[in-house]
């Protein structure tokens, strides 16, 4: 019986051994748009050692999401290294040297383990793009959206590769969040998924996993928390102000969620919400707002425009 236990305890570890091995070891990233995300993840990737290659449409994006890396990499090492300037700035060079940018994603995909998109929130534009890398990317790289609203199984129907298609879902500000939902599709493999989740723990995040849901996890509680403070207010049960002062000390958020509308931006809450009603039209906690639609048509958008539910000077 022992030697029974002993040889099925080898097997498992032989077992085991097998499938760790079968994971693809992400070295070399693309990202796909140089806005605020895709140039966080650039930057988490680099620093952590990853070949990256960050893409736009202009060098002038580009030269501006590179400025943008290396000023956020001057806040980080004011803390990680306060007391050793040098190395600092060893660490800053380490991880430029990392990073490279084109415009020519199909150019540049023939090499790469992973695909991250990070580009406008819009099905159709994430589809023809990732259709095109498809026909230029190894058999072995990995597609993933950051998309925070859609259905990635829509965008991995786009491919030939559903099985190696996932979504990674970071949180801005990138290199401050630790968070990183990793959405696995009913096709996506098993290898597929634990290689995503291998690369975001390689970044320094903290991955937490989810099925293709509206929203993921974060966002699936978030926006209908926050639509359902605006219709609190529709009906007159209470003011905004009110609302987001009982949020902040009743329950200890840092912003209430009138303030969190206004900084995310009121087009992009509409948004959400009209793409999850028109999947589930009866699901009450997707119904649109009649007052964030008013907003948005008259150009309120929030912070970005200096005026959403509040104003700003």
């Amino acid at each position: 019986m022992a030697f029974a236990t002993r040889h099925f305890v080898r097997a498992a570890s032989s077992d085991a051994a097998t499938a760790a091995a079968k994971k693809l070891l992400i070295k070399h990233v693309t990202i796909i748009g140089g806005g605020l995300m895709g140039a966080g993840i650039a930057q988490v990737a680099a620093a952590s050692g990853h070949t990256v290659v960050l893409v736009d449409q202009s060098d002038e994006i580009l030269k501006k999401s590179t400025k943008g890396i290396e000023e956020s990499l001057k806040r980080v090492i004011k803390k990680k290294f306060a007391d050793k300037p040098e190395a600092g700035a060893e660490f800053i060079k380490k991880t430029l040297k990392n990073l490279t940018t084109s415009t020519d994603a199909a150019s540049v995909v023939h090499s790469t383990d992973l695909v991250i998109e990070a580009i406008v929130e819009n099905l159709e534009v994430k589809n023809k793009l990732f259709k095109t890398l498809d026909k230029f990317a190894p058999e072995h790289t990995i597609f993933a959206s950051n998309t925070s609203s859609l259905q990635i199984t829509k965008m991995a129907n786009a491919t030939t590769r559903q099985d190696r298609f996932g979504g990674l879902h970071f949180f801005n500000p990138v290199p401050m969040m630790k968070l990183v939902e990793v959405i696995k599709t009913p096709m996506t493999s098993q290898k597929t998924f634990e290689s995503l989740v291998d690369f975001s723990k390689a970044v320094g995040k903290s991955p937490v996993s989810c099925k293709d849901t509206p929203g993921f996890i974060v966002n699936r509680l978030l926006v209908p928390y926050m639509m359902e403070a605006v219709r609190l207010f529709e009906r007159g049960d209470a003011s905004k102000e009110d609302i987001d002062v009982a949020m902040k000390l009743g329950a200890g958020y840092p912003m209430g969620p009138f303030e969190l509308l206004d900084y995310v931006g009121l087009d992009t809450s509409k948004y959400i919400i009209d793409g999850w009603h028109s999947l589930e039209p009866n699901n009450p906690l997707f119904a649109p707002s009649p007052l964030l639609n008013k907003l948005v048509e008259e150009k309120k958008l929030g912070k970005k425009t200096g005026e959403g539910f509040y104003k700003y000077k």
